[in-house]
């Protein structure tokens, strides 16, 4: 079977490797172009292609900026794959393509559920219990095509989104083996349209709370932990808390307790303990450095 793969971040690394290791042959690789990263703006490679790189495998890396252009098409045609895997490439495929042989998706929800671009964030936000990844034959519309299975994650209260990608991509690699073996004796099942939820592509600002409901806070500070996190519209960064309790009433931002290696912040609904904080253009501290450094007292507000 010759496969190819389309793929960007260490999500789809994970399922590429385990092709690799399964000794299926992938032919060539669809990433996203490099990205200027940092500060210092230094151009970038994605995730999976610095892996392919790494190892000196001698893999054909392509890089196109648009699928829908003749040249993408072209290309792939004359590679000819029997399998197109995809896992958060990060484009659209148009129908050309689709067309050329059956594409597999590795999306990271159980659809219907949580079609588009952030779908882990998304499970964590609203406390689901479990997510999971679902293998779907792609066709045109967005996360829309036939089931061919699904692998299931419990999400802990503690779970934050790093986490639970790593354990993700280790369940969709396991999937994409065995759609993979046992492909021409799947029966695609429809997706259940009356169930279907989106989520849109993250934005910096998705990043602002405040101190109105502290599960709420928290629920964002592990879903956006990794990207953009999560800060005050004052742009102090909150960049390690936990959930203090849920039942409490307070004034917005109130400091209830200050020890030696964390304050409790109240909410209108519950309070959050604050162990590191960051101010604009500074370093991570100790949030007690800081309200120190503030001259913040039991009593006054953080903001």
């Amino acid at each position: 079977m010759n496969i190819v793969f389309m793929g960007t971040p260490d999500y789809a690394t994970i399922i590429f490797r385990e092709l690799l290791e399964q000794n299926y042959n992938i032919i060539a690789l669809f990433t996203q172009m490099d990205k200027k990263v940092g500060r210092k703006q230094v151009l970038t490679p994605p995730h999976i292609k610095q892996f392919v790189l790494d190892n000196g495998l001698s893999l054909p890396i392509y890089q196109p900026q648009n699928l829908k252009d003749k040249a993408s098409y072209e290309i792939l045609a004359k590679l000819k794959p029997d399998m197109i895997i995809v896992a958060a490439y990060g484009q659209i495929l148009p129908k050309s393509i689709l067309d050329i042989a059956p594409c597999i998706n590795l999306h990271a929800s159980l659809l219907p559920k949580y079609r588009g671009a952030s779908p882990i964030q998304e499970a964590i936000l609203n406390d689901d219990k479990y997510t999971g990844v679902t293998a779907m034959l792609m066709e045109e519309g967005l996360d829309s095509g036939d089931i061919l299975g699904y692998k299931y994650l419990k999400l802990t209260s503690s779970m934050e989104v790093q986490d639970a990608f790593n354990k993700l991509s280790i369940l969709a690699a396991k999937l994409t083996i065995e759609v993979l073996k046992r492909f021409d004796n799947i029966k695609p099942t429809k997706q259940n349209n009356s169930k279907v939820s989106y989520c849109g592509k993250i934005t910096k600002n998705d990043g602002i709370v405040d101190f109105s409901n502290a599960k709420q806070l928290y629920q964002k500070y592990k879903a956006y932990k990794f990207w953009p996190g999560i800060f005050l519209e004052s742009k102090l960064k909150i960049i390690e808390c936990t959930l203090n309790e849920i039942d409490s009433i307070n004034e917005m931002g109130i400091i209830l307790e200050i020890q030696k290696e964390y304050i409790v912040v109240g909410c209108l609904k519950g309070s959050i303990k604050i162990t590191q904080l960051q101010a604009p253009s500074k370093k991570a501290i100790l949030a007690t450095d800081y309200i120190r450094g503030q001259r913040l007292e039991i009593g006054n507000y953080l903001s």
